[in-house]
């Protein structure tokens, strides 16, 4: 299954749309596998991501915001999660991945 980003196509906020497009950019500039799901098209994959994010991890009142990255079932987090793993140079792992060796990236 791999990495899955759900996203919303259909968003009104030019600030969830700016972190979408920030977590596609990035997978897609490290050559990172991913699919994106658009929650908005599908309410049994809205429902799915909705079940699937910890109860610790849900906000406090109405439902969890796009974008959500998981890989396969496993949760990894939501942007905030994800652009403090960008900071600390940590993705691989906050994605579940195993890192990738130069020689590996030398010959992308």
């Amino acid at each position: 299954m791999g990495i899955r980003v759900f996203v919303a196509s259909s968003s009104c906020s030019v600030a969830i749309k700016k972190k979408q497009h920030d977590v596609v950019q990035f997978l897609e500039a490290n050559r990172i596998e991913f699919e994106e799901v658009d929650i908005t098209m599908s309410e049994e994959q809205r429902l799915w991501m909705y079940r699937n994010i910890p109860e610790e991890k849900q906000p406090a009142q109405g439902n969890p915001l796009p974008p959500q990255i998981f890989n396969g079932d496993h949760y990894c987090g939501d942007y905030d999660s994800f652009f403090d793993s960008k900071e600390n140079n940590t993705v691989f792992s906050f994605l579940g991945l195993k890192p990738r060796s130069a020689t590996k990236e030398a010959e992308l």
